[in-house]
């Protein structure tokens, strides 16, 4: 039994969801959200709470219940309360802004690095070494955050690159002096 597909997604005051020929909709304060129901799950609304319901007893199946109340239950906190991602940059010269609808890096490259923000997300710059990924969509922050920090990844020597603020970088001994 999956025990995170057994527990129902408590739904907030003004948070409506909808199943509509196989896709599931969330609306909420902040957005509205949509996503296809997994195979062999069903979505059930009663009582101020979503369930999934598992339709199938195969791994497949099994599988496939935790992942679609998973699925739901970010979409619920997202078009509620949203999710941010914090990021800082470590390095002599290294900083972050934003322009228009573009995030600028400058991470020890020839060239400034400008990656484009997707529709959904948003970037807020707190310093010049520091900055908040947020947006509804727990995978879109995610991934945007992921490639963010694909551009110049901490360093296991000196920790300089672009990294989440709760990450912990190893950190490895240099070189020695032979004497």
């Amino acid at each position: 039994m999956s025990r995170i597909g057994l527990k129902p997604v408590q739904l907030a005051a003004g948070v409506e969801v909808r199943v509509v020929d196989g896709r599931v909709s969330v609306k909420g304060p902040k957005a509205t959200l949509e996503e296809a129901v997994a195979p062999y799950t069903r979505i059930e609304v009663k009582d101020g709470a979503a369930v999934v319901v598992r339709e199938a007893e195969s791994k497949e199946a099994r599988a496939a219940h935790g992942l679609m109340r998973s699925l739901l239950g970010n979409m619920v906190t997202g078009v509620t309360d949203g999710f941010e991602r914090a990021m800082e940059i470590v390095g002599v010269g290294y900083r972050a802004e934003v322009k228009g609808k573009d995030l600028v890096l400058t991470v020890g490259y020839s060239h400034p690095v400008s990656m484009p923000v997707p529709e959904g997300v948003t970037v807020r710059s707190e310093s010049p070494t520091r900055f908040v990924i947020s947006g509804s969509d727990k995978q879109q922050v995610g991934q945007f955050a992921a490639n963010v920090r694909e551009v110049r990844p901490p360093e296991p020597y000196k920790g300089k690159g672009i990294r989440y603020s709760d990450e912990i970088i190893r950190r490895k001994v240099g070189k020695s002096a032979g004497g």
